[in-house]
């Protein structure tokens, strides 16, 4: 027990945040909860979950704060989505929020006010060094955590990182009352500014639906989409092919004159990734590593060299389908995080 050491809990009115602050204030830390204001929206959301942060702080007898980041939020994030998919990429919001804005400009509200460290619910583990993968791999988000900077590491806690999310239901009941509405609170969705599906958010910015062409490999005209937003790299409905008899999937997305490539499913297949904007915590410029390509895919084992420490090449030891420029290759030794970096060319 170390009644010195401050922690600052990012909160967000669920279970998981809940649980850190009691966990942490149980193991004898000074606790102080901070929750996010990154959006501007009317219809309630922050004062629901102020109304459960409230009845948490209030049981644990600690304070909290509210820090309004929805300017920062906008330039680093919610951007960065639209202008992504206007571009035909296909992007990762959390992982530029976690780097940005809950370990960037949180983590210096956190150092503001003397705190030692700044913790969250996060399923994944730090020793200050590295990040690894939580112990509860259906709930692990080392993936969304690899461009965190490698200096924020020393100051990052993850009390959840070797509980089960069943565990923390059960850790979750001592919290008496409080417990009652954040178990009611629902599960945060994957991006906390889409309600229902990305396209709503974009086709506030932009016209989506603008009819186009689908092209095959050797740019022949075979079938019409509803418009390039509405495609991702492996979707395979939403456009017709005239005349197929096969399952069809997205291959490129041509914004310049709204046309989608498809092809069968050989034709996702790719060995080589080119990625930039590395964000690496090892020093070494050629190593053999697993990779995931994206947050659910299975990891792939692959060679990697790095060069002018900003860009990397990935040979695949075997073939992956349906790699997205945009996306993130995180790679891995075991379940050490490497490093990450952002993907733009694949062949």
């Amino acid at each position: 027990m170390n009644n010195k050491k401050k922690v600052m809990v990012g909160m967000s009115g669920g279970i998981d945040s809940s649980v850190t602050a009691y966990m942490l204030k149980e193991e004898g830390y000074e606790v102080e909860g901070v929750y996010l204001k990154l959006h501007n929206r009317t219809d309630g959301y922050h004062e629901s979950n102020l109304g459960h942060i409230e009845n948490v702080t209030k049981f644990l007898d600690i304070k909290y704060h509210v820090l309004d980041l929805a300017d920062e939020f906008t330039d680093e994030v919610y951007d960065y989505f639209v202008n992504s998919y206007l571009e035909g990429v296909t992007p990762n919001p959390c992982v530029k929020c976690n780097k940005q804005i809950k370990f960037g400009k949180m983590l210096e509200f956190a150092k503001k006010h003397n705190a030692n460290f700044l913790a969250t619910g996060h399923y994944a583990k730090t020793d200050g060094n590295f990040i690894f993968e939580a112990d509860d791999k259906s709930k692990d988000q080392s993936y969304f955590l690899s461009q965190v900077s490698p200096e924020a590491l020393p100051f990052m806690m993850f009390p959840l990182s070797e509980r089960k999310k069943e565990d923390i239901v059960k850790f979750g009941a001592k919290l008496d009352i409080a417990y009652k509405r954040i178990t009611e609170k629902n599960e945060s969705q994957e991006i906390c500014f889409v309600d229902t599906v990305y396209t709503d958010v974009i086709k506030k910015h932009a016209n989506i639906d603008i009819p186009g062409k689908v092209l095959d490999k050797d740019g022949n005209v075979i079938g019409d989409h509803k418009g390039y937003m509405h495609y991702t790299i492996g979707k395979r409905r939403g456009f017709t092919v005239h005349g197929a008899h096969v399952p069809h999937f997205v291959t490129k997305l041509n914004p310049k004159d709204n046309t989608i490539v498809v092809g069968q499913k050989e034709a996702l297949e790719i060995n080589e990734v080119e990625v930039e904007n590395l964000n690496m915590f090892i020093d070494e410029k050629e190593f053999d590593c697993t990779v995931k390509l994206r947050y659910r895919a299975m990891s792939s084992n692959c060679h990697v060299k790095i060069e002018n420490n900003n860009k990397a090449y990935i040979i695949l030891k075997e073939p992956a389908f349906g790699v997205a420029a945009g996306q993130l290759a995180v790679f891995y030794k075991d379940e050490k995080v490497l490093g990450s970096g952002w993907i733009k060319k694949t062949k």
